[in-house]
């Protein structure tokens, strides 16, 4: 792993354990709450420490995932949730929600196998789909073996590892499966959560990455911050084009480059099987989600605030982070959703600025 990269991971880890520990103290009446996706996390965290050592202002995250986040901001016991599953124009009118994207990123197939070093396994979608449905059992069946000449693959089965909660990345993964595969979308097809054919359940990123890590044998999915924080052996995947990608920001940003965002209502865009040489196909967006109507104005500004500052402030910890961070005419379009649809009691936009990319 690039020195960079390993500096931002440890930086990235110092800023989990803030959170945790900013928890333990004294809130501020001004600190704001979420929960969901697990996905972000890592970049949350650091722009959380950041937004902290500027404003005074923290942020209390739970990262329990999307399933969860829906289902706490619908309830409105947090002042925003998070999904990586954008929800439909219609989920978000029905729920009186807003929604907007706020990084992108890869989901990435990790290993666990001894004498294969990341990077050294190739994998294309419809033989990962195979693993899933428990088609293919062992490591030296005959597809794996033959998209990995001179790889020496062991008789020895394959654990596969799933997310038993919820999950934002379970739906990227299989939106993603259902793509590349007719059988996995009519056997299992796409959700937060599915009826996994095979394999064991981890919750959160972290739990299928400590799965896989202790696992040998294992395979799993998570984001690609997490494959690296745990040195797990990720897996090069044929892209659209017929290429051998790596995961990593640039072919995150390839992926992205064509997004229409413009023609997505409700920003509701899945960034998938995406054309071209570079692109990582298991790439998503992770979205925020806030109540149009604000009861406590007040509350719902210091929302935007924070990710307003996130945006002008916030694009090279993300890209130190490899996510992607938004374009800037996307964040111009954010802007104007912000003083469009939210607000508070009397019908006054709860956010009265702009967003300035520093």
């Amino acid at each position: 792993m690039p020195l960079k990269a390993l500096a931002a991971r440890t930086i990235a880890a110092a800023a989990v354990a803030f959170l945790g520990l900013a928890a333990a103290l004294p809130a501020s009446a001004l600190d704001i709450t979420g929960a969901g996706a697990t996905f972000p996390y890592p970049i949350y965290a650091k722009w959380a420490e950041a937004y902290k050592a500027a404003t005074g202002i923290g942020l209390n995250y739970q990262s329990i995932g999307s399933g969860g986040g829906i289902k706490q901001i619908t309830a409105k016991t947090v002042d925003f949730g998070a999904s990586d599953m954008p929800l439909s124009p219609e989920q978000l009118k029905k729920n009186g929600l807003v929604q907007f994207p706020t990084v992108m990123g890869g989901v990435v197939a990790v290993v666990n196998l001894k004498g294969v070093e990341a990077g050294q396994l190739k994998l294309t979608g419809e033989v990962l789909a195979k693993i899933y449905l428990g088609q293919i059992a062992k490591w030296n069946d005959p597809a794996v073996v033959g998209l990995n000449p001179g790889v020496s693959l062991p008789d020895r089965a394959i654990t596969v590892v799933a997310r038993s909660d919820g999950s934002g990345t379970t739906f990227i993964f299989t939106n993603y499966l259902s793509k590349v595969s007719a059988d996995w979308k009519s056997k299992v097809g796409e959700n937060t959560a599915v009826e996994w054919p095979t394999g064991i359940g981890g919750k959160g990123n972290e739990g299928v990455a400590a799965y896989v890590k202790n696992t040998e044998g294992a395979i799993g999915y998570v984001e690609y911050a997490y494959a690296l924080q745990n040195k797990l052996g990720y897996v090069l995947m044929r892209n659209k084009a017929g290429e051998f990608v790596k995961p990593e920001s640039k072919a995150f940003q390839a992926a992205a480059a064509n997004a229409d965002w413009s023609s997505a209502p409700g920003y509701a865009l899945l960034l998938t099987e995406e054309p071209g040489k570079e692109s990582w196909p298991i790439t998503g967006a992770t979205f925020i989600l806030i109540h149009a109507n604000q009861s406590d104005p007040a509350r719902g500004a210091e929302v935007l605030k924070f990710f307003g500052w996130a945006y002008a402030n916030g694009g090279k910890m993300a890209d130190q982070l490899d996510y992607v961070p938004l374009p800037p005419s996307l964040i111009g379009m954010i802007d104007k959703t912000w003083h469009n649809e939210i607000k508070g009691p009397d019908g006054r936009p709860v956010w009265t600025s702009t967003i300035k990319i520093n």
